[in-house]
């Protein structure tokens, strides 16, 4: 999804042509004092000045820092990718006849596929940066590990990380691909399933991933009465929603609806609440290593996604039936 530019520019200095001229003119060694040579078209050449610096510039660009021989990856030929693992649809989609490994287990989508809406734009952003399906590589990197302080092993990390202040602290964060607002998930029999309101969520206990705005949402937006439990997947979410340990999952909205159509037999989406709008919206970021050089090409290439349609197409094919859902009212 990206055509790299590349610049070449010739410079040619000729002020050696002076010597050559005026050796032309007298082939055979003559004592002192030489004779002198009449002004000829030699010194209208010798006259050409040589390009200031200035001018050099112009005429010789530096080369794209973004084409692919320029970038600085973790694997030299190679665009590596970063994501949770498991992946879940309809970020990533499993690959018929079975996931490529360590991609495996229940209802878990395999990266590699260019299926599924993160999938699908990183290949997406890959392709804008000069590297074909084939030299995009895909690592397994646990969600709060990808925002960490510290080297990466990655050079992009997809996986549904909300842009926080904090995070880009310790990360570069791009510009927003997806802008997400956050929804409520229990059981059809359970009485939170009811509720119509934000006001009426209080009195329930929650659960969400650690690290993710959906816990955000919890402390800062529900303020439950009751402590919210933290897990380390949303498979575990689940696990303690269906054993009855919390009354509901905080999850975004796209998931929300992976939930309650593949992994609950009686899940419901009970509201989604308000997305923010203006600079402080929540939204999607592809996690780079702290003042990575490669930051900048990144927010290139989404912009020029962005420009083409291409990343709307990309949201209309995986995302266009996650927008309904009962909104909550204050």
């Amino acid at each position: 999804m990206r055509t790299p530019f590349r610049f070449a520019a010739a410079l040619a200095l000729t002020g050696a042509l002076v010597g050559a001229c005026s050796g032309a003119a007298s082939p055979t060694p003559v004592p002192s004092p030489a004779p002198s040579v009449a002004p000829s078209a030699a010194p209208s050449i010798a006259a050409t000045p040589a390009a200031s610096p200035s001018e050099a510039a112009v005429l010789s660009p530096s080369p794209d820092p973004c084409a692919p021989a320029n970038l600085k990856l973790v694997k030299a030929g190679a665009f590596t990718v970063g994501t949770d693992n498991p992946a879940y649809p309809p970020y990533f989609a499993p690959r018929e006849g079975g996931n490529t490994s360590p991609w495996e287990g229940d209802f878990v989508g395999d990266p590699t596929t260019g299926q599924g809406f993160e999938s699908a734009v990183a290949y997406a952003v890959a392709d804008k940066l000069g590297f074909a399906k084939e030299k995009v590589a895909w690592i397994a990197v646990k969600f709060d590990n990808s925002y960490a302080p510290g080297p990466k092993a990655f050079d992009v990390y997809v996986a549904q990380v909300s842009y926080k202040p904090e995070r880009a602290q310790t990360a570069d964060l791009s510009d927003g691909y997806y802008f997400v607002n956050q929804a409520v998930v229990t059981l059809k029999s359970s009485p939170l399933a009811k509720a119509t309101r934000i006001s009426e969520l209080a009195a329930y206990k929650f659960g969400a991933q650690a690290g993710t705005t959906s816990y955000d949402m919890i402390v800062n937006t529900i303020k439950p009465t009751k402590d919210p439990a933290v897990f380390d997947s949303n498979d575990a979410a689940i696990t303690a929603l269906k054993n009855k340990q919390i009354d509901g999952i905080v999850v975004d909205l796209p998931t929300a609806f992976f939930m309650t159509a593949v992994q609950l037999d009686n899940g419901v989406i009970v509201g989604q609440f308000p997305a923010p709008t203006g600079p402080d919206a929540e939204h999607f970021s592809m996690v780079l290593a702290k003042d990575s050089p490669l930051t900048g090409c990144v927010n290139q290439a989404l912009a020029a996604l962005k420009a083409d349609g291409t990343l709307a197409q990309i949201t209309k094919t995986w995302l266009s039936d996650k927008a309904s859902a009962p909104a909550f009212k204050p």
